[in-house]
Formats: C-alpha cells, structure tokens, sequence
C-alpha cells in the first residue's frame, strides 16, 4: 500500500505539541485550491486546512521556517477563542519579528545598526531592466520580511510599497522557479495598471485573475509577458 503524502503535502517537517508541522506544495495549492496561499498557514485562516495541522510552503531559499511556525502558533491560539484575524496576526507578528531580530536578520540588513535597513542590502540579483526603464529584481525575501515589511510575499513593486526603490519591482527569492514567471506576470501588469490611476484593490484584483489564467493555460504565459513590457 503507497503511503507517500498526498498532493499537496510533500512531508511532515515536525510535531509542535498537537500539531504536525507539514511541508506542503506552494503551487500545486494556488493552483488548485487557493490561488491566495502565502508562505504558511493555519485552519483558522485558511478552512481546508486540517484544525490540528500547520502548512508551511517549500521554500526555494533561506530557511524561515521556525519564525513562520512561532507565528502560527500565537495566530491559532488567538483565532481559537475568537479573536478577529486582523487583530491575531498583528500578535503573531510581534512574535515572530522578535525572532527575527534575535537570529541576526536586522543586523545583517542595516550594516549591524550602522544604518537604516538599505534596500540595496537585499537586492541579490538584477533579473532584468525593462526597455521602459523598469528594473525588475530577485530579492532576499527572508531579509526584506525582516527589516522591512514581515507580510511581504511573493513580489512587490514601488507603487505598493514604499521601501521599493522608484521604478522598480522585486520578486522573492522564495519563490520557486517554477512560478517566478508567473508571479512577475503579476506584478508587473499590477504596477501597469497602478502607473495608469488604477486603485491597488481593483489592479490586485485583476492581476490575480490574470495570473490564475496562465496558471492553467501556460501557453499564454509569455505573450502575457511581453505585453506587460516583458521582451
């Protein structure tokens, strides 16, 4: 009898108490079950995951994976006796930043309290400058959740965040290759629309939609591309 995990578990990374702790797979849930999945979750904020178990996505780079279950830990508890989402995760945060601080992160990221946190100091590697002038970078995503913003995911651009340098759109170095393309289709039709006055909300919206289509017609991926500038 196969008992290998099931999609979209790949495998159990640990036992907290009463929760197992399980490496799931990223894309295979965006793409078929919530196209919103971030870097981990618990039941209370995502209903398809089991009440007794933490989802932590397979990570192509450095390992976070302790501050993501500090933080779920505090998240579940909270969300249990009925506190409102909002209100749990700004909690967990806390948790989790003070982590981050302890492991060294925001020393690394401002030069060991020489300076405030450089974006150029998570900057790893210019993926490519766009004819309209667009530099689109891969980031140390471990680093910008921990001098910058802990919520940061997947990407982002200078129209959504402001530690973003000006003209410019980073994509997480967690993020396996195989959705980088897709994810960098999102952001950049995103910033698109956000330099023509479109409200983030509704360019978020159709970015995700956008997105969602080449993940299940992949064919479509690089005229998406090169219609957002990507040639």
């Amino acid at each position: 009898m196969d008992e290998s995990p099931k999609p979209p578990y790949l495998s159990k990374d640990e036992q907290r108490g009463d929760f197992q702790v399980w490496i799931v797979d990223g894309p295979y849930i965006r793409g078929h079950l919530d196209e919103e999945f971030t870097n981990f979750g618990q039941h209370y904020r995502y209903p398809y995951i089991p009440a007794k178990e933490f989802w932590l996505d397979q990570e192509a780079e450095h390992d976070e994976r302790r501050f993501f279950i500090d933080h779920l830990l505090v998240e579940h508890a909270l969300m249990a006796k009925g506190v409102p989402y909002g209100e749990a995760l700004t909690r967990a945060d806390q948790v989790e930043r003070k982590e981050r601080r302890r492991a060294g992160d925001l020393d690394q990221a401002t030069r060991h309290g020489r300076s405030l946190p450089d974006p150029a100091t998570v900057q790893e590697r210019l993926w490519k400058r766009l004819e309209n002038g667009i530099r689109v970078w891969v980031v140390n995503g471990r680093l910008v959740r921990s001098a910058f913003d802990i919520d940061f995911t997947a990407g982002g651009h200078d129209h959504v965040y402001e530690f973003v340098p000006t003209a410019t759109v980073w994509i997480d170095d967690a993020i396996e290759e195989v959705e980088r393309g897709l994810v960098l289709l999102h952001e950049l039709h995103e910033r698109n629309q956000m330099e023509k006055g479109m409200p983030y909300s509704k360019a978020h919206a159709e970015s995700s939609r956008l997105e969602f289509r080449c993940r299940h017609h992949p064919d479509e991926l690089h005229d998406a591309l090169a219609a957002e500038g990507w040639a």
